[in-house]
This record gives C-alpha cells, sequence and structure tokens, in this order.
C-alpha cells in the first residue's frame, strides 16, 4: 500500500500500536500485523471496540486501515489500537476532535501493572499473618 497516509501511535498497558489511515483502494478493510481483524483479534467484542471510532466519526468504508502493534495482552493491544486509530482520525480531520474527545478515544489510559514490593507476595498481597 503507498500513498497518502495518515498515521497514529497509540498505547495501553504494555502494547504499542501504529496505526495508519489509507485513502484509495480497499476501504472499510483492517489489517493488523498482516492479518484481517478478524483473524488476528478472535475473543468477540475486540473487534467492534477497534471500529468505534470510526463508527462514531461515521467514516468506516472512507479509509484502509494498516496496524502494526507489539507488546502487552489481548487487551493492551486493543486499547493500543483503538487510541491509534483516534489519532490518526484526529490528524485526517481535526474538526473531529470534540467527537472523539466526548467518545472518550484520545484520551490515554495511564493504568499500569504495579510492581511488586519486598516482603509482599505481590504488588499490595501480604503474606498471611499467623498468631501461633
Amino acid at each position: 500500500m503507498a500513498g497518502v497516509y495518515y498515521e497514529g501511535v497509540g498505547r495501553r498497558k504494555a502494547a504499542t500500536a501504529r496505526v495508519r489511515l489509507y485513502t484509495g483502494e480497499n476501504l472499510g478493510q483492517i489489517v493488523v500485523n498482516g492479518k484481517p481483524v478478524d483473524e488476528y483479534f478472535t475473543r468477540l467484542g475486540d473487534t467492534d471496540k477497534i471500529r468505534e471510532p470510526l463508527k462514531v466519526v461515521g467514516l468506516e468504508d472512507n479509509f484502509y486501515v494498516s496496524v502494526l502493534v507489539k507488546g502487552g495482552g489481548v487487551t493492551g493491544q486493543t486499547g493500543a489500537i483503538l487510541h491509534g486509530l483516534a489519532r490518526a482520525l484526529l490528524k485526517s480531520d481535526p474538526e473531529l476532535r470534540s467527537v472523539m474527545r466526548r467518545g472518550g478515544f484520545l484520551t490515554r489510559d495511564p493504568r499500569v501493572k504495579e510492581r511488586k514490593k519486598p516482603g509482599l507476595k505481590r504488588a499490595r498481597k501480604a503474606p498471611q499473618y499467623t498468631k501461633r
């Protein structure tokens, strides 16, 4: 795929997604790491969540979406793609900012796994107290 494109980078947890929106051929198609989106994400609802920013602005069939995603798990990658797609759409048309902001697509989710602390079993779970 060559030509003009709009790029957005999205992040969530440990996942990073580079999303490119192409105009021209194969409109309405989403490809993630070289596979169709339905093939890459097999869990129910993940593909719907990814397509949400496009549906909100009514541009589902206006772009060919190419995604390179690395790191994290399924949920993190889904969130990263959603964030990157919203940013790329914003570059294509800055007028969409208020709609995207209202949908919450432009906000980077800051929640990440908390580190394990010394003396504890996990980040916050303490060893069981025994009196005797």
